[in-house]
């Protein structure tokens, strides 16, 4: 059984999941809107994979007899100057994801709560590859600089995410 802590904090990070979905999504749209549509498929397949991480902590409370309550999610930001400045939003975002899960670990040890710290530790490894993705796409992004036809490549390569 989980403790209350421990579900009260849990639920805020589906929360935050819950609006990294959202938040992906409203940069898909965005994408989308100004014609690149590898970085809106890109930013979809981000959207999707923020939701099913929200539900495996949906999933570890549920199989631990807790009560997941959801919140309310704030409207995320709709517009950005380039694919630069998406890129980086998502990049610290990600780093704010990998802050929260990091405190949901440091209240898992203190709460001595074993299987909440198995969890945590496969998401530490999934922020790592999350970070990781977004750096090297802002990185990407600063070599090529304004070049239309750089970014047009990279539009391409990253619509094939799977």
């Amino acid at each position: 059984m989980i403790n209350k802590k421990m579900e009260n904090a849990i639920n805020q990070q589906i929360k935050h999941e819950l609006f990294s979905s959202y938040l992906y999504l409203s940069m898909s749209a965005y994408f989308e809107a100004d014609g690149w549509e590898g970085m809106a498929h890109w930013m979809r397949a981000q959207s999707n994979e923020e939701l099913k991480h929200a539900m495996k902590f949906y999933k570890h409370i549920t199989e631990r007899e807790g009560r997941v309550e959801l919140f309310s999610l704030d409207k995320p930001q709709m517009e950005w100057n380039s694919p630069m400045d998406a890129f980086k939003a998502a990049l610290e975002h990600e780093k704010f994801i990998t802050k929260s899960i990091y405190d949901l670990l440091e209240l898992a040890l203190e709460e001595k709560d074993y299987p909440s710290q198995l969890l945590l530790h496969w998401f530490i490894e999934e922020q790592v590859e999350e970070e990781a993705s977004a750096s090297k796409i802002v990185a990407d992004l600063e070599k090529i600089g304004d070049s239309k036809g750089a970014i047009y490549m990279l539009d391409h390569q990253l619509g094939k995410r799977e």
